[in-house]
């Protein structure tokens, strides 16, 4: 499966963004998805994770009740909504596809095979 991340870009503090994850291929609705994100100078984190069925979400504790994955297997999109954004929120943003089990192996980049190019979201205070 290949994967294209949008939907990044500059925003003010405390506004939103929405990031769509595409997917090319027909297993798209297979695959556990992940959002990860890398700060300059910073190790690539987890961000939120969602089951193939869309069934099952995971957050990072620092987003909750901000962000929401969600996904659109009829479309072959995966979404990230963003609210509340603030200023630690910038980062690149990842998108990524796998068959991941588990509440601690959906938080590690390892386990998933697939990732897209990236999105670039910059929040400014």
């Amino acid at each position: 499966v290949q994967l294209q991340a949008s939907g990044g870009g500059l925003v003010q503090a405390g506004g939103s963004l929405r990031l769509s994850c595409a997917a090319s291929g027909r297993t798209f609705s297979s695959y556990d998805m992940g959002w990860f994100r890398q700060a300059p100078g910073k190790e690539r984190e987890f961000v939120a994770a969602i089951s193939w069925s869309g069934g099952i979400t995971y957050y990072r504790d620092s987003v909750k009740g901000r962000f929401t994955i969600s996904r659109d297997n009829a479309k072959n999109t995966l979404y990230l909504q963003m609210n509340s954004l603030k200023p630690e929120d910038t980062a690149v943003y990842y998108c990524a596809a796998g068959s991941v089990y588990g509440s601690s192996a959906v938080r590690s980049s390892y386990e998933y095979n697939y990732w897209g190019q990236g999105t670039l979201v910059t929040v400014s205070s």
